[in-house]
Formats: C-alpha cells, structure tokens, sequence
C-alpha cells in the first residue's frame, strides 16, 4: 500500500539566536500588543529575567514554581495572574516554569512566549502536567501551546554541565518514545532521527567545554526537535513510567528521565528493529542500546534510581501505576513481571547488555 499516515503539526513560532533574545522578546511583546506582562521565572533566573524584560511593561515577575506544577502552585499563579490582570505570559528557565506558564494559560487562554534555558522540550508541545495528592495528570490542549518560543545559547551558559546532560537526555528520551508512541509516523521519526544526532554531538561538547556556544546551540536545536516529535507522536512507555515516579515520589524530573531512558529502550528495542536502527544510525553505533550506553558513559549521566528518592519496597506500587496507562502500541507487551524487572535494573543502575555482571 506504501505510505499510509496523518500527521498534525502545531502552529508556532520559533525565534533562534544566540544573545538575541532581549531583542526578540521585545518585537514580540510588541507584536501581541501586550500591555501587562506577567514574567514567569524562578529565583536563579530572576536577575536574567529582569534583564531581559527591563523595557517591557510588566505588571509582576512571579517566581514561586514548583516541580511537577502541584495543583496548589498553579491556583496561586492563576489567582496572581488575574488579580494583576495579565494579558501575556513570558516564561524563562526549565520545564517547570514552563509548566507553570501552561496551567496558567490552561485556564485564562492568555497566550504564551516561552524562553528555555535547559532542554525539557515542554516549550513545543500542547501537553499540560499538573501533580494532586502525589498523582501526576496530564493532559493535551491547544491553549497551552506557546505561541512563540525563543532560544538563545547564550542563557543556557549557567547550566552546569551535569544538569546539562541528564536535561538533555530527557530530551533524547522524547525523541525515542516518539518512535514508538502512539501516533508515530515518518515525519516525526526523521525529527527524532535528526534530533538524536544534534544531541548527541551537543552533550560531549557541553560537558568538554561548558562555557562553549556550539554545543549548547546544537542541544537547544536537538530539544526543540524532539519536542515537536514528541507533541504529535504522543506518550510511550518512558513517558508514561516518568509520569509516575516523578508524580508519586517526586523525584527530580531530568534525572529520571536520563536514568530510565537506557532499560526503556533495551526493554522496546528487539520489538522494534526499525526504531532500532535509526536509532544506532543517529547515534553513530552498531546498536541502539551500545550507542545510548556509550554516550552516557562519556557523559556520567545519572544511573540509578536509588540515587533519586526511589526505593525497592516502591516497586509495586509503581508497577500498578504504570501498567493501567502503558500505550496500546508499545512494541512489546508490558506485563506486572517484566515492568517490575525493568525497574529493578533501572533501580540499581544494572547494565541491561550485561544483568549479571
């Protein structure tokens, strides 16, 4: 029949440049004719952030975010928004921010410019999270795309370099669930293709040189792509297992990310030869798998759960979590038994070539 596929691509803006963002955040406040900007920032951004928006009328610079946007966090940005009545909002930092930034538009339709400076991808896509009683909910919605996203290296140098690998491993973990996700298709297996390289060569540099541009250029670039890859292709299993450890036990979200990626992508790998061997392509390996554990190894990237709040007696509570939401698609059939194994090894870091050694 040959091809056979529908494919949906969200209406965005993307502004890139290093050390242009002060100059593109004005020309697009000034373009959505924003009169009261509410700017989005955490405690570390914040002296970034009032740079960045010195000449821009805004009317509150908010920065009580908190990981994982728990429903109380977003009530209170809601209310800050609509008690300063807020007609744009400016997000600058990581996933969290933006985050933040989304339940807020998922609200009030207020539209959104966001500025990453790590490489979440949560600034491409039309999915909202929100964390109550230690359950993470998601959700799609065309209100909390941003409307504009601006990316500038040059804001990222504050990153250090081991927070700058396990973000860009979640990165690279939205791009090898879009080749399994629920709605995969050949245009986002060549963003995701493409987006693994970038990554892949942006992450060494980073950490060989963290105060370089290139390879951070080449992470934004790398995230960006697998985000808009991850937004159509939908949540596979990584994601959907994230979710729940990030929302139960609130683990810290990059570093789950980056730890979990390797036994997600060993487990789906052998059911899915063709993801399979773009994915060595793009990583410039024999395998998948060998690919995913070199570069980890040359980066130090987290390898454990223990190391982030997760414990063997919470492994069966996971499983039961997990198990109800795993995609219909996913390569390999997910089972109680072969879950809970994936976690055991993701617990203890155990190489997934080599269990017993």
């Amino acid at each position: 029949m040959g091809m056979l596929f529908s494919h949906d691509t969200l209406p965005q803006r993307v502004l890139f440049g290093t050390g242009k963002a002060a100059e593109h955040l004005a020309a697009e406040v000034a373009g959505f004719g924003a009169s009261r900007v509410m700017m989005i920032a955490g405690r570390r951004d914040a002296d970034t952030a009032a740079g960045l928006s010195a000449r821009l009328p805004v009317a509150l610079h908010y920065s009580d975010i908190v990981q994982h946007v728990p429903i109380a966090s977003a009530a209170r940005a809601r209310a800050a928004a609509r008690e300063h009545r807020a007609d744009l909002l400016v997000c600058l930092g990581g996933g969290s921010a933006v985050g933040l930034a989304k339940a807020i538009a998922l609200d009030t339709g207020l539209p959104v410019i966001a500025i990453p400076t790590t490489y979440a991808g949560s600034e491409a896509t039309n999915v909202w999270g929100l964390t109550e009683d230690g359950r993470k909910k998601t959700g799609v919605d065309a209100r909390v795309l941003p409307a504009t996203v601006i990316y500038d290296a040059q804001l990222s140098l504050s990153l250090p370099a081991g927070l700058s690998v396990a973000s860009g491993l979640n990165a690279m973990a939205h791009c090898i669930d879009s080749l399994w996700g629920p709605r995969a298709d050949p245009i986002n297996a060549a963003l995701a293709t493409e987006g693994i390289r970038a990554l892949a060569a942006g992450l060494p540099a980073i950490t060989d040189n963290p105060a370089g541009i290139e390879g951070r250029e080449q992470a934004l670039y790398g995230a960006y792509l697998s985000a808009v890859a991850f937004a159509s292709a939908g949540s596979g299993l990584h994601h959907k297992i994230c979710h729940v450890l990030g929302g139960t036990w609130n683990m810290p979200h990059a570093q789950t990310h980056a730890t979990v990626l390797l036994y997600v992508l060993a487990f789906n790998a052998p059911a899915a030869p063709e993801a399979e061997s773009r994915i060595a392509a793009a990583l410039g390996s024999s395998t998948a798998l060998e690919g995913l554990n070199a570069l980890r190894t040359r980066l130090n990237a987290p390898r454990a759960l223990k190391d982030h709040g997760f414990d063997a007696a919470d492994i069966p509570e996971a499983v039961s979590l997990i198990l109800p939401v795993v995609p219909a698609n996913n390569p390999r059939t997910v089972t109680a038994e072969n879950l809970t194994e994936l976690l055991t090894a993701a617990l203890h870091g155990t190489d997934p070539a080599n269990p017993t050694g």
